[in-house]
């Protein structure tokens, strides 16, 4: 869901961005400063968390400065994550020597998994709140107010926060996240997600279909629904035998408004179905691409991983995609140097990546995260140097692709929704098309939130340039 390329995950993508509520202070509120790092799913907890908060007493501030309370939303995912975030920690101690009433806290993945260290060892934050515990921040804030130190890691099988009406926090005011279920129960070896946010648990629909009206009547034109494995999600209800899959909910959702663009991430290869992709084809408003990470391209060191699929089914599942939507947008994820990877088993996944030739990937090398599998049974032997050089090859292969695929583009005319202007000029828009590729075209009379017929010109292996020669 990012621009282009990068060489690093998604963690590390959007990094420490602070997040304000548009909205009048009222005079008497405490200000909060919030501050969201790592996947989208970390930001849509944010929104969770604000509207929790905004009910309570307070504000948001983008000036650290004048915070009443800071909040850190973490992840977990990799280390230097994490250092990151305990550097960022240590810029709040001059401020709270200041304003010894100033409350820090430290929320999400990173929290959970660190518990009782942030406060016993490093006595850094007030508050430590896992992902399944904001329901509980204001109690937690009333303890760290009287001086206690308050923290709350329990990990819930039920909680979804389905009732709770997210803020949304210094968007676009076109695209948001709508968060379908949470956990994750596929235990892939190198992965803390299971460990820092639980086990699967998904969302009524209902609350899923009345956010997206919701969110359609106030003005956005995009959503993306969003789960560690959206294509396992499962909702039974507990008066009858009605089960709702992934696949009835993105028709569900698509049917909210005909003009409302639908996104999912993120899919596993082994639960994206063929009925997945009929709702794709039968809905022009749910788009044409999908993220589907392989991790690795070689079959023994997918087996290490857990992934529960091979090269070949991996495989197989892109061919099935294409033959529903050929022109689909597929991007992926890939490690480097997991555990034992062999030269030739990299090369496997190159091999793979130049088979496939996806739109874009998220690349990164093998980080060891404590209490995983991988961490307890393998050994994370290849030295940083080589998963450094062989990250190096991967991102060359894919800027390749990425560039194979953008020139396939050119001369094609595309219905693209405009996010804004382009960060290099306010004289020129930017927007997605179908298969979320970023546009670039010229301002005219055009919008924020338009939708325009753009027809590329040109290309970058990041980006697509074009004219737009109709309104949509």
């Amino acid at each position: 869901m990012r621009d282009g390329i990068t060489e690093k995950y998604i963690d590390e993508n959007r990094q420490g961005e602070v997040l304000v509520v548009d909205e009048e202070v009222k005079p008497g509120l405490k200000k909060l400063f919030l501050e969201s790092y790592g996947c989208a799913m970390n930001f849509a907890d944010s929104e969770i968390v604000a509207s929790i908060l905004l009910q309570n007493g307070y504000t948001t501030t983008n000036q650290m400065e004048e915070a009443d309370a800071i909040f850190i939303n973490t992840c977990a995912i990799r280390d230097n994550a994490e250092q990151r975030v305990r550097a960022r920690l240590k810029n709040f101690i001059p401020l709270k020597a200041k304003k010894p009433e100033l409350l820090v806290g430290v929320l999400g993945c990173m929290a959970e998994r660190l518990k009782q260290k942030f406060l016993e060892e490093e006595k850094l934050v007030d508050i430590v709140a896992g992902p399944d515990a904001y329901r509980d921040l204001p109690k937690l804030i009333a303890s760290a107010e009287s001086g206690q130190r308050a923290v709350n890691v329990f990990l819930s099988r039920e909680e979804t926060y389905a009732d709770i009406s997210p803020v949304r926090l210094d968007g676009n005011g076109v695209s948001a996240f709508i968060t379908i279920m949470r956990g994750c129960d596929n235990m892939c070896s190198f992965c803390v997600v299971p460990y820092t946010r639980g086990r699967e648990r998904s969302r009524d629909p209902e609350s899923i279909i009345n956010e997206a009206r919701d969110l359609f009547e106030k003005g956005y034109k995009e959503v993306t629904l969003l789960g560690q494995n959206v294509d396992s999600y499962k909702w039974k209800a507990k008066d009858s035998d009605e089960v709702v899959t992934f696949a009835m909910l993105l028709e569900k959702v698509a049917q909210v408004n005909p003009d409302m663009r639908v996104r999912f991430s993120t899919s596993h290869p082994k639960d994206i179905t063929e009925e997945v992709m009929k709702a794709m084809v039968a809905y022009e408003n749910i788009c044409n691409y999908i993220h589907l990470p392989i991790q690795s391209g070689n079959s023994r060191i997918l087996e290490l991983m857990n992934r529960t699929y091979t090269r070949e089914w991996y495989l197989d599942r892109i061919n099935m995609i294409r033959s529903y939507v050929p022109d689909i947008g597929l991007s992926t994820d890939v490690i480097s140097g997991f555990c034992s990877e062999t030269e030739e088993e990299h090369q496997d996944t190159i091999s793979l990546m130049r088979e496939v030739v996806f739109d874009y990937a998220y690349m990164f090398t093998y980080s060891e995260r404590p209490g995983t599998p991988a961490a307890k049974k393998l050994t994370d032997d290849v030295p940083e140097e080589v998963k450094s050089r062989r990250l190096s090859e991967i991102i060359v292969a894919q800027r390749e692709n990425s560039h194979i695929r953008n020139k396939m583009d050119v001369g094609k005319t595309c219905k693209v929704l405009i996010e804004g202007f382009s960060k290099r000029s306010d004289e020129m828009l930017k927007g997605r098309n179908d298969q979320n590729k970023m546009i670039i075209f010229p301002k005219g009379n055009h919008k924020k939130g338009d939708y325009v017929h753009v027809t590329v010109t040109d290309c970058s292996s990041a980006t697509l340039h074009g004219v737009v020669v109709n309104e949509a």
